[in-house]
């Protein structure tokens, strides 16, 4: 079995098996795959001949994703990184990826560079268990040249400091030109260049574009208004916070009473949880609820699975792992992926209104806004009340305004 590991190590599925000193930990799993996803097996550290130079490789983004970008790197060749550490982020159209060290040790140099486009087993790195830290040889070459440059280094500094101001003032007296002050007042006057930054647009600031134009183009998108006094719901949380925590160790939120209300309204009126596909109109009997997260990357809409099955405790917690790893930026695709509806709530930002864009494959996505004390008629008074607006944005070309007011 050693044999047959070396002479596999040494063709092209030398990614599958590390030789060296960890072959004679080789199980029977080791040798072969017959039933495991190609895409494992470039997830694996490959070792040379002695054992002790690695590959970081780029693993398995999902099975929708082929290829990512590479964003950044964590470390610099010669830092320590511990296994599984992670070195480099991969930046995807859904998720950012962390491409982490197959082994303890030194990372040896970079394959690829930021920027680059990566799939799937593209090596990004060396790791070597027996080289030394970087750290130990930066500091004398630091210090070296710190103390040869203050004697010449000084007098060269000052005359290019005082030729500066010379070269600074011809543009002092060009700024105050007479053309500008011709043009009509209501034209925007553009930025100095010297003032502008041009970036890369991140992928997946790229793929919500592409998604949300897709949808503005796809869809025949009718937005319709309601509002709801919040009184009765804001005393239900009142009343029942701290037993609601104790007894589940999660705080009642508006979401998981939103996100039953939807169910209850899904049910109620299964057009708006079908969708349209071709000719065909699919009628779905569960309910997937997406709940839009901004982050700092961009919008993230990871999904609640079976909501019609959870009760508010369930809803809740579900909530809270799925935006602290929105956060994190540690969700898969397959917590993104799907949902039958989406919720957004736009209030958290104070926005009072708003018309929401339809998450596709979905037909329909509820806006929910913020919370003001208004005048309200109540019994023939004139009440203060906490009242919110809802937005309720629907594909027309299925659910027709009845529905979706329904």
């Amino acid at each position: 079995e050693l044999h047959t590991c070396q002479k596999l190590q040494q063709s092209t599925f030398r990614g599958l098996i590390p030789v060296g000193p960890q072959s004679s930990k080789l199980t029977r799993r080791n040798n072969y795959f017959p039933n495991a996803s190609p895409y494992q097996l470039w997830s694996r550290s490959f070792a040379s001949d002695n054992g002790d130079k690695f590959e970081a490789v780029v693993p398995f983004m999902g099975e929708s994703v082929t290829d990512g970008t590479l964003a950044n790197f964590l470390k610099k060749p010669g830092d320590r990184v511990e296994a599984d550490e992670a070195i480099a982020q991969i930046e995807t159209d859904k998720v950012t990826i962390d491409v982490s060290s197959p082994e303890a040790g030194v990372i040896e140099k970079f394959i690829a560079s930021e920027g680059d486009t990566v799939t799937p087993g593209t090596i990004v790195a060396i790791v070597s268990k027996s080289a030394a830290p970087a750290e130990t040889h930066v500091a004398p070459s630091e210090e070296a040249p710190q103390k040869e440059s203050p004697p010449v280094k000084a007098e060269e500094k000052s005359p290019k400091a005082e030729e500066k101001p010379t070269k600074v003032e011809p543009p002092k007296k060009q700024a105050p030109k007479p053309t500008p002050s011709k043009t009509s007042p209501t034209e925007p006057q553009l930025p100095p260049k010297e003032r502008e930054r041009r970036v890369p647009m991140p992928r997946l600031r790229k793929r919500i574009a592409n998604r949300l134009k897709d949808s503005q183009n796809t869809f025949a998108m009718l937005t319709t208004f309601n509002e709801v006094d919040m009184t009765n719901l804001m005393k239900l949380r009142s009343d029942y916070k701290d037993e609601f925590v104790k007894k589940h160790g999660v705080k009642l939120g508006l979401m998981s009473c939103f996100v039953k209300a939807a169910v209850s309204g899904l049910q109620n009126q299964p057009i708006v949880n079908a969708v349209i596909d071709g000719d065909d109109i699919i009628y779905r009997d569960y309910v997937d609820v997406s709940v839009a997260v901004g982050t700092s990357k961009g919008l993230v809409v990871p999904v609640i699975r079976d909501a019609d099955t959870m009760n508010f405790a369930d809803i809740e917690k579900g909530i809270n792992n799925l935006a602290k790893k929105a956060t994190e930026g540690a969700l898969s695709i397959d917590e993104m992926a799907g949902g039958t509806f989406t919720i957004s709530n736009g209030g958290v930002y104070g926005s009072l209104i708003s018309t929401p864009i339809i998450n596709p494959p979905q037909s329909a996505i509820l806006g929910m806004h913020s919370i003001v004390q208004r005048p309200v008629v109540v019994d023939g008074s004139i009440l203060a009340r906490p009242m919110m607006y809802l937005a309720l944005t629907y594909d027309h070309r299925l659910i027709d305004g009845r529905e979706a007011v329904y």
